[in-house]
């Protein structure tokens, strides 16, 4: 299965059409027509319905398509990685993040970085710890921002200074919003939004305490955007960390006792890497050391 058929693949599936998917790149219609059917007799199955007028993926076609779009973006990743020269430190660096504060402290490692290797470039992937998790181990990441609690054994990782501290992202106009401090005992009779991930849960849970079991759960989330829609719309309150960013109809209660996590950069354990993410590492552990 070469990586070019997988390219031709993934156009058929975007398009939806094999003439124009043809046309877009650059080959003709029976040939691409003659590369699907090979693809489908490599791997013992259909991946598109056809009829008159457009063609659709399969269940089959539908797996094939999650797992081209994993090995296009690894290929292309390697590729950018060899293109940089032996003198200027270049080629990019996949960095995959939640919604945190402790970004700010990435910007800057990279801000000072970039000072030194300014032909470095960054690709941002905003996700869960899971999710970013699952795409390290793919090599689809190259380093990860974690918030704590997080499961590391099977990773490097340098733990940073700065800490997360969570509270609720409440409505300007509610009686919540009046207050300098939340506790569990006046979250009683408001719904509320925790984060998706089950060590999050348990520490949430931790907080509450004995009042646990008295909150009622409006619901999960695992991006805060989503959440802040809710919050809008009188549907709960949601716990997060306290962000740089604001909501204009919206505020941020800290939690009473304080409750705080602590944020790692981390990066796969015997991974070979380029030497532009080898250096980066290393930047980012003279940095940590200061």
């Amino acid at each position: 299965m070469e990586i070019r058929v997988l390219k031709y693949f993934l156009m058929v599936a975007r398009e939806e059409n094999i003439t124009r998917a043809a046309e877009l790149l650059h080959i003709t219609q029976p040939t691409l027509s003659r590369q699907m059917m090979q693809l489908e007799e490599e791997l013992g199955t259909k991946l598109f319905r056809r009829d008159n007028h457009s063609i659709r993926l399969t269940e089959d076609g539908m797996l094939l398509k999650r797992r081209a779009q994993e090995l296009v973006a690894l290929a292309d990743k390697t590729e950018q990685e060899f293109r940089h020269g032996e003198e200027q430190l270049s080629g990019s660096i996949a960095i995959g993040s939640g919604e945190t504060n402790s970004v700010q402290v990435l910007a800057e490692i990279i801000r000072q970085f970039q000072e030194k290797y300014p032909l470095v470039q960054y690709d941002l992937y905003t996700a869960t710890a899971d999710d970013i998790k699952d795409r390290l181990d793919k090599g689809l990441l190259d380093i990860g921002l974690l918030t704590e609690p997080v499961d590391i054994m099977k990773y490097n990782f340098v733990r940073l200074k700065q800490k997360e501290r969570w509270g609720v992202l409440v409505r300007r106009d509610s009686e919540l919003a009046k207050k300098e401090s939340v506790r569990p005992e006046d979250l009683l009779d408001v719904p509320v939004f925790l984060a998706q991930r089950a060590l999050v849960k348990n520490e949430i849970e931790g907080w509450f305490g004995d009042y646990y079991e008295r909150i009622r759960i409006a619901g999960t989330y695992n991006l805060l955007n989503n959440a802040a829609v809710m919050v809008r719309n009188h549907i709960g309150v949601a716990f997060c960390f306290e962000l740089h960013s604001r909501y204009d109809d919206l505020t941020y209660i800290p939690l009473t006792p304080q409750m705080e996590t602590g944020a790692v950069i981390v990066w796969k354990k015997a991974q070979i890497v380029s030497r532009t993410i080898y250096q980066f590492l290393n930047f980012v552990k003279e940095i940590q050391k200061k």
